[in-house]
């Protein structure tokens, strides 16, 4: 569920009760608070008939499966506002859902934004989602990937400085980092050779070392070593051109060296339906592509749009890996 004071219960009971869904409601759970679900149909103004879940109980139709990991006194709750409680509550939820995928019950989850500050206040030292599935998980070679209809990208160093970026590249770094979005590609999206540009770090990728040397000294012998491992991977592209290219069908994704070099153009298409997945776990895991949102909690207006593709690619990642169908459609669950 993710802050309890910020969106991410409103867009839950949006994204849950809209009709024409890409996927079955019947088979999604909440893993949250019901106090904080009801108080978001509320603010809604939609209709949430909640149904208190245990682990691998029944699911039925038309009915909106809540796991009640917290009783908090919600009107003691500040939307708008994190606090300690609502850090640990995020977490409590998002180590509640690991623990259930893990021991597949669960076939997979989709993360509504939690707050960085209410985990700091919770004192939780985890800087966000990815690396507390990554301990949990026991991963080691995992990937941020922003996923859309148009455009798919990979990102090599995500949340530092941007005049950090030319120290934190490396080969070893670009290589895992391809690596882990060629077997994600094959594995999650089901495709059986999936083509991986890598954009260079610098304008026109350097030009041949007037601009920098990064393509030549790093990005390039990293893309080297990929092709010889079996991935098709190539570059270092021009970022200016790349993403254009990946748009119009020449890549499935785009390796990115930094945040912004890859976040600005897919944001540019994918603003209300982007989807952030995590490479490289075992388990699956699908999040929106946009934060707490504390400006707007409480008023109704959140968009819902990125949760439910979200939901809808979770389902899809999970089908694929379990050769067609989800927990669900195996275990009747």
């Amino acid at each position: 569920m993710g802050c309890p004071a910020g969106v991410g219960p409103e867009i839950i009971v949006k994204a849950l009760s809209k009709a024409e869904q890409p996927f079955p409601q019947s088979n999604v759970v909440v893993i949250g608070d019901v106090g904080a679900i009801r108080r978001a149909a509320r603010i809604t103004g939609l209709e949430a008939e909640i149904q208190e879940w245990k682990a691998g109980g029944h699911l039925s139709h038309n009915l909106m499966h809540v796991l009640p990991v917290t009783t908090l006194n919600i009107d003691k709750i500040h939307i708008g506002k994190p606090s300690p409680e609502t850090g640990a509550a995020s977490f409590a939820y998002l180590e509640r859902g690991i623990e259930l995928a893990r021991a597949g019950v669960l076939s997979g989850i989709v993360t509504a934004p939690l707050s960085k500050l209410g985990f700091r206040l919770a004192g939780i030292t985890y800087p966000g989602h990815t690396e507390v599935l990554a301990e949990k998980t026991g991963s080691r070679r995992f990937a941020m990937m922003l996923a859309g209809s148009s455009l798919r990208v990979v990102l090599v160093t995500i949340h530092c400085p941007l005049r950090e970026v030319p120290y934190r590249i490396s080969v070893d770094r670009i290589l895992e980092t391809i690596e882990v979005t060629h077997e994600a590609l094959v594995r999650d999206f089901g495709m059986d050779r999936p083509r991986i540009a890598v954009a260079g770090l610098n304008p026109h990728a350097g030009e041949s070392g007037m601009f920098g040397d990064e393509e030549e000294r790093i990005i390039a012998p990293a893309i080297e070593a990929a092709r010889l491992s079996g991935c098709e991977a190539s570059g270092p592209h021009p970022p200016d051109t790349v993403f254009h290219r990946a748009v119009h069908g020449h890549y499935d994704a785009v390796v990115c060296q930094y945040h912004d070099q890859g976040l600005i153009p897919f944001k540019l298409l994918h603003f209300r339906d982007g989807v952030n997945v995590t490479l490289g776990l075992p388990i699956v895991r699908t999040s929106v592509d946009h934060g707490t949102a504390y400006d707007i909690a409480g008023t109704g207006k959140a968009d819902p749009e990125s949760l439910r593709a979200a939901i809808g690619l979770a389902f899809s990642i999970a089908r694929n890996r379990s050769g067609g169908k989800c927990l669900h459609e195996v275990g009747g669950r």
